[in-house]
């Protein structure tokens, strides 16, 4: 069963979380009723398919274990060797996933929301190496590892923000106000997913024939495609946010007015925020500093840029291993880069002073560029 696919899945939600709502109005969590609500409906997205959720279930043995082992060892000891090797091994089932259609062809490995709950774990090791997470018990770590709600597209939540909300006790009128909010970003993800994406799906994209290769097609599918991108997958967050709002649980927005960005890195910051700042966290800063701090280059812009770089190159890979994907990420990060270059030239010539003209004709460009990358990652760009 697909999360949020269907309205069975809805109503599925309404019954289930009935006592959930009744008791959160009363300033109360069910907190082993929600957990037990939660892993039940993460079960059924293996319903039709045993070997996935056999796959699953070693998978998240697997992943507990890295953990907790490094968890413990990380009292006595610091061993970067050790550290480099649990990240390698926490991220092997992924990687093994995103290179078996290439060998195989049928999928045994893999399952829809890996890159998520992977993220997860490679989050944890990192803040329990850097010392920010001190006590990690074995239901903590399956309470976050396996939130139902954002399971399988996001958005990326942080270990410790998210045990806050989970630990924390209702003040007088709060659940009221999470409710509200809960069930306005789930009418929202109806509107966004089942009517705008819906309707730019079945009357544009269904309708465009990219192998006229007319031009005009190709700009009406680019343009079309960016808006029934962000509809869908805006929907979709929208619906596990608010779910999440309902078992008090505040997971953090992922879309802030994208198509609005001044320039490509505003729109980074308002695009898919979650899985964007998890990158630029866990491997631009880090990079950068070791970069730093191994003193391998002198100059701090070449050093942002191979940060850069490598970020998107990865987020690229990320996304599937096939062409268009690597293309896609290596495309965002020469934007990224360029950009850069342009902005500090602009500065330090200041050749074009900032007006309500060149914020308007920056969100134009910006826009176009976003849009010609989303045609990338369609992988219809040459079809």
């Amino acid at each position: 069963m697909v999360p949020y696919g269907n309205l069975i899945y809805f109503l599925l939600l309404i019954i289930l979380f009935i006592p959930i709502v009744l008791y959160g109005l009363k300033g109360k969590k069910i907190k082993t009723y929600s957990t037990i609500v939660g892993w039940i409906l993460v079960l059924l997205i293996f319903k039709n398919d045993l070997n996935q959720l056999l796959f699953f279930i070693c998978f998240t043995i697997f992943e507990l274990l890295i953990v907790i082992f490094y968890k413990n060892y990380r009292k006595d000891k610091n061993s970067s060797m050790l550290f480099y090797t649990l990240i390698g091994l926490s991220i092997l089932p992924l990687i093994l996933t995103k290179i078996q259609p290439f060998i195989l062809t049928h999928s045994i490995l893999g399952f829809l929301g890996i890159s998520y709950v992977t993220f997860k774990t490679v989050q944890i090791l990192i803040e329990i190496r850097d010392g920010l997470i001190k006590e990690l018990s074995i239901m903590e770590f399956l309470q976050f590892f396996l939130f139902f709600p954002a399971f399988t597209s996001g958005p990326i939540d942080r270990y410790r923000r998210f045990l806050n909300d989970y630990d924390h006790d209702y003040a007088p009128g709060e659940y009221k106000v999470l409710l509200l909010n809960g069930i306005n970003l789930i009418f929202r993800g109806f509107l966004y997913k089942f009517i705008l994406a819906y309707a730019i799906n079945l009357y544009i994209l269904s309708n465009v024939y990219l192998h006229e290769k007319l031009f005009i097609l190709k700009l009406l599918y680019m343009y079309a495609y960016s808006f029934y991108l962000f509809f869908d997958f805006a929907g979709y967050s929208a619906f596990a946010i608010g779910v999440s709002y309902l078992l008090g649980i505040h997971t953090p927005q992922n879309f802030n007015r994208p198509f609005i960005s001044r320039n490509i890195k505003d729109f980074w910051n308002r695009w898919h925020m979650t899985l964007s700042f998890w990158f630029r966290d866990y491997i631009y800063m880090r990079l950068v500093f070791l970069l730093r701090k191994k003193k391998i280059i002198q100059n701090r812009y070449t050093i942002s840029y191979i940060a850069y770089f490598t970020l998107f190159f990865l987020m690229g890979l990320w996304h599937g291993l096939e062409l268009h994907y690597i293309v896609y990420g290596i495309y965002h990060a020469a934007l990224i880069i360029g950009y850069d270059l342009f902005e500090r030239k602009i500065k330090s010539k200041k050749l074009i002073p900032r007006s309500k003209f060149t914020d308007i004709l920056s969100i134009i460009v910006t826009f176009h560029f976003i849009c010609f990358g989303f045609l990338i990652f369609s992988g219809t760009l040459f079809k």
